[in-house]
């Protein structure tokens, strides 16, 4: 959470130059890991050497001074979402993308890096020492961050939510500690540095603790861990992350659903934000006025469509398409039967071809659910209106709880017809129905 408006401006005028941070490191004086903090945002030149920047890039000092002092923040977090095999990250990322989405996050995500190179070709085996693989991957995985962070830094948005599946750490618990330290000689860096790169660290337990029934390896091609495998190989990255100053671990002691609640609450209090969700009732209320919903600044709002495709007898699968003003994330989320009383949900966040290719599969005996979904926070609660345009006189409103007996608030401009918590008729599948 660092100021990088005079780290943007730097590297612009660094980039502009032709200039490496080495170089411009040795003309001002400093050594190159001091022009990477200034660009960074994690800390501002002396008076000093503002000057001398300001000679090199023939400006005026006060321009420069300006930036320095100026108050007004872009606040940019970067995190890792790390666990082990099978423990839900992939859903997690999706759980994520909404939650702060709708808290007014720019939301980006780096790409889990041995994912990426295994299905361009370079395998954990096709070079010539698994080091040589762990090396290229580390390469890979910062080169990939201090892109996301520049990109980040020419966005206009003032909060920004990095979020990284796996980090650099990572690497730690696939290798020994000979073969880390060479790593570590060869990116030139240490294992402080690394893992304090991070804002904060959040580790899903994998399924193979707490949860074996669930645990499979049939949702991930690269996935081979046996569950005493991926239990060990879960342990072994939590040490790598221990010693960071905010490592949190979200183990199997609830249910899946209330997992991603969790660890969306976990990374809510890091950033100072309302926890967007935790016990859920559902009301049916009048039509809202959606005139002082749309002007309120507490208030966010979200057009939704959602498909239901065909599946097998025991699953639910659907896809939906989510956002406001042309710009959309996709998603699929399938509920699957794993015994009487277990059910699953994994959500998978996907890209506009991946969803345009499911809707060829839609379910032609329910119709597509739209809705504008208008996301408050008020008097410390968090409701999600949802109005759809088959209704002209009501809506439903989901509001989010901490706890069961809380007193709700509403805000006098909703009006309640009645509680629908346990009503089927008001759930979307049945609402999809023809």
């Amino acid at each position: 959470m660092n100021d990088y408006r005079f780290g943007n401006l730097l590297t612009e005028l660094r980039t502009k130059a032709n200039m490496s941070q080495n170089d411009l490191a040795d003309m001002i004086g400093v050594t190159n890991k001091a022009v990477s903090k200034w660009e960074n945002g994690k800390a501002k030149p002396s008076t000093d050497n503002i000057r001398k920047l300001a000679d090199l890039f023939h400006l005026p000092v006060e321009k420069l001074l300006s930036l320095k002092s100026d108050k007004k923040k872009q606040e940019i977090t970067k995190v890792v979402i790390t666990g082990g095999p099978c423990a839900g990250k992939t859903t997690a990322m999706s759980w994520v993308q909404n939650a702060f989405a709708e808290l007014g996050y720019k939301v980006l995500f780096v790409p889990e890096t041995a994912t990426e190179l295994d299905q361009g070709g370079i395998k954990y085996n096709s070079c010539e020492s698994p080091v040589s693989f762990q090396k290229c991957l580390l390469k890979l995985q910062l080169e990939k961050e201090k892109v996301y962070e520049m990109a980040a830094r020419m966005m206009p948005d003032e909060k920004i939510l990095i979020v990284c599946d796996r980090g650099a750490l990572d690497n730690k618990a696939y290798m020994s500690e000979l073969d880390f330290l060479s790593c570590l000689s060869f990116i030139d860096s240490n294992e402080v540095e690394l893992r304090d790169n991070y804002d904060a660290v959040f580790h899903l337990v994998t399924a193979a603790k707490g949860a074996e029934d669930c645990y499979t390896t049939a949702n991930n091609a690269a996935r081979r861990e046996t569950p005493a495998q991926a239990a060990a190989l879960d342990d072994k990255l939590i040490s790598a992350w221990t010693g960071h100053p905010h490592l949190r671990v979200i183990d199997n002691s609830t249910s899946f659903e209330n997992k991603m609640k969790r660890l969306i609450a976990e990374i809510s209090a890091f950033l100072g934000e309302p926890e967007p969700f935790e016990i859920e009732r559902k009301f049916l209320i009048e039509y809202p006025d959606t005139v002082w919903l749309e002007s309120n600044p507490s208030c966010q709002r979200v057009e939704i469509i959602q498909t239901y495709l065909k599946s097998a007898e025991g699953e639910e699968v659907r896809v939906r398409q989510r956002g406001y003003n042309g710009n959309f994330i996709y998603c699929k989320t399938t509920k699957k039967n794993v015994s009487k009383v277990k059910r699953v949900e994994i959500e998978k966040r996907l890209s506009e071809k991946e969803y345009l290719e499911l809707l060829m599969n839609a379910d032609t005996a329910r119709r597509q659910i739209r809705k504008t979904r208008y996301c408050l926070t008020y008097d410390g609660q968090y409701f999600e209106i949802d109005v759809y345009p088959f209704w002209d006189d009501k809506a439903i409103v989901e509001l989010e709880l901490n706890s069961e007996d809380q007193q709700i608030h509403f805000p006098k401009q909703l009006k309640v017809i009645r509680e629908v918590t346990e009503d089927d008729a008001y759930k979307n599948a049945n609402l999809a129905k023809i």
